[in-house]
């Protein structure tokens, strides 16, 4: 049997045993992928080995979110061509990760691939689904991140490329990430349903909601050149607070539903 090219990377701090599990075994059913856990505590995830749901565990340094995903990419078999990672309550769908995995090699243009994902509460009932197309990747500099993380893959090359995820960010380091893809290769939608980003208020990037729009903020300006960067007023306060707005709904809206 042929190794896996694919390689799904899952930080973990060990806190969500039943949603990780859920986790892995959405993997393995959404196609042939190397799977690297990366987890302060080796103990604690071995059994998952000795069930047939990892393949690799990286230890955690606790130098946060971006380093630890870096540190896995540098970890991987030289064998794996493509990669991302996916939070430990997070899911992939039925066969998507073969789908996306026959795009890229099909695509060699092609940096990156993206698809649909739905938005899940606790109980994993779908309160909302990010429908974006081809679209979503022309706005990145100058709208909200329409581009699902959860829905991505890369080829591991043009990740090394631009020289993995920024480190010094904590909430909008995958939209950092796929602008600086953007300049060095194409994006390319693929009109499928990938993956489910579970929204609850442990998730990283909806408890600290705020501090992720301002950053998100500041990764756009960034990479803008310095011609536009005064102009962002016109657009970037109304961005922020739509952005803001819609997470807010979403919570809401989960809120309703598990009364």
């Amino acid at each position: 049997m042929s190794k896996p090219v694919c390689a799904i990377i899952i930080p973990t701090l060990g806190t969500r045993d039943e949603f990780l599990i859920q986790c892995l075994r959405s993997i393995r059913a959404s196609g042939s992928a190397h799977i690297c856990i990366v987890s302060p505590d080796l103990d604690r995830v071995v059994n998952f080995r000795e069930q047939g749901l990892m393949d690799q565990h990286v230890q955690d340094d606790s130098e946060g979110l971006p380093a630890a995903i870096n540190k896995a990419v540098r970890a991987l078999p030289d064998h794996i061509e493509f990669i991302n990672w996916l939070g430990d309550d997070d899911l992939l769908k039925n066969s998507a990760l073969s789908t996306m995995q026959s795009c890229l090699q099909m695509n060699p243009h092609v940096g990156m691939v993206f698809g649909r994902c739905d938005y899940i509460d606790e109980l994993g009932n779908k309160i909302w689904k990010n429908s974006s197309g081809q679209w979503a990747s022309s706005i990145l500099t100058f709208g909200p991140c329409l581009v699902p993380q959860p829905g991505a893959l890369f080829r591991r090359q043009v990740f090394n490329l631009v020289k993995g995820l920024n480190q010094d960010l904590c909430w909008a380091f995958d939209l950092d990430l796929f602008i600086r893809i953007k300049k060095v290769s194409n994006l390319k939608f693929v009109p499928i349903d990938v993956a489910s980003f579970r929204w609850h208020p442990d998730s990283l990037s909806v408890g600290m909601r705020k501090g992720s729009v301002n950053e998100a903020s500041m990764v756009r300006r960034a990479h803008l050149s310095p011609l536009l960067r005064p102009l962002t007023f016109i657009w970037e306060s109304p961005v922020k607070r739509a952005t803001y707005i819609a997470g807010m709904r979403l919570s809401s809206r989960i809120e309703n539903t598990l009364k």
